[in-house]
């Protein structure tokens, strides 16, 4: 059913399972991605542009402590938060990111403005943070960022001399294990796509690592003739994949529809190297797909013609 409007969100993939879920943690989650949604879906129904929801909608994800983006950013291996972000413009493929950023409250609005006031695509830090104070974006104080879930992940960590994914599984008692990334994407009323993704990236990452969010084409994708994309999961096998791209690659190219393009890029493609996580994905008639090969997917719909949906695992 084509759709005059339609948004996307994800807050992350990975191992999640109800038996490590309590009643009251995904209450919260499922009204966190509400509210997500309600923020984006008020763009778009009052006739905003695909651009404004997506960055809306991550904006709010990235002020939440439950999602690995801004204020719930995971830990690097020197007690820091290195942050990512991107958004692109299904328009004109414009787009602009941000990698490894600090102190930043809302990296998809730098990565916004890295769009909209400069002549580049991606800054990194500390170039990146002096791009933001120059245009008056907020930051914040270390303290902003810190959570003790997240502080506990980081001890957990540096003890077994690995890095985690997020939710990673613990020896001590077994914690779902959650790519922590969070996105959105859009179509507006006009029929323009828009994507955004933003991450913490790995807990005890090390050297600087950047992941697939901050990455055109890997992580975050648009272009109204295609789709639009947002990528969650073992960011490294997205990057070789190309993973974004090679879904618009194979709409544009071989004509399939966004469903089946988006299934062989996540499970005939990803899933056999052990590329864990999933995407989410809209194309210019409004339709939506949310292809995961993990256990579960923080994820959220709305459209012109459906009413608000969330759901976390694969049944829901």
């Amino acid at each position: 059913m084509k759709s005059t409007f339609a948004l996307a969100i994800h807050g992350g993939a990975g191992t999640i399972s109800r038996d490590q879920m309590t009643p009251e943690k995904e209450q919260a989650y499922h009204a966190a991605l509400r509210q997500v949604l309600e923020a984006g879906h008020d763009v778009l129904r009052q006739g905003g542009a695909a651009l404004d929801a997506v960055e809306a909608s991550v904006r709010v994800l990235e002020d939440s402590p439950l999602f690995n983006a801004g204020r719930g950013a995971v830990f690097t291996h020197d007690g820091r938060h290195e942050m990512d972000a991107a958004i692109m413009d299904g328009r004109d493929r414009s787009a602009g990111a941000v990698a490894g950023v600090r102190n930043l409250q809302n990296p998809i609005s730098v990565a916004r403005m890295v769009m909209e006031k400069s002549d580049h695509v991606l800054l990194a830090w500390p170039g990146a943070e002096d791009f933001a104070r120059e245009h008056n974006l907020p930051t914040q104080p270390d303290e902003y960022f810190f959570t003790q879930h997240r502080h506990d992940q980081l001890q957990e960590a540096l003890e077994s001399g690995g890095i985690q994914l997020d939710h990673s599984e613990s020896k001590k008692a077994p914690q779902p294990k959650k790519m922590g990334t969070v996105g959105a994407v859009a179509r507006d009323q006009h029929g323009n796509l828009a994507a955004a993704t933003s991450t913490g990236g790995m807990t005890n990452k090390r050297y600087s690592r950047i992941g697939d969010s901050p990455i055109i084409g890997a992580g975050t994708f648009a272009d109204n003739r295609t789709c639009a994309i947002s990528c969650t999961g073992s960011g490294e096998y997205f990057m070789r994949a190309v993973a974004a791209y090679d879904v618009a690659c194979l709409i544009e190219y071989r004509g399939l529809s966004l469903a089946e393009a988006c299934r062989i890029v996540v499970h005939d493609k990803l899933e056999p190297v052990g590329g864990e996580g999933g995407l989410i994905a809209v194309d210019g008639a409004g339709n939506l797909a949310l292809p995961f090969n993990s256990s579960g997917m923080y994820r959220g719909t709305i459209t012109s013609e459906s009413p608000l949906f969330t759901a976390i695992y694969e049944d829901k």
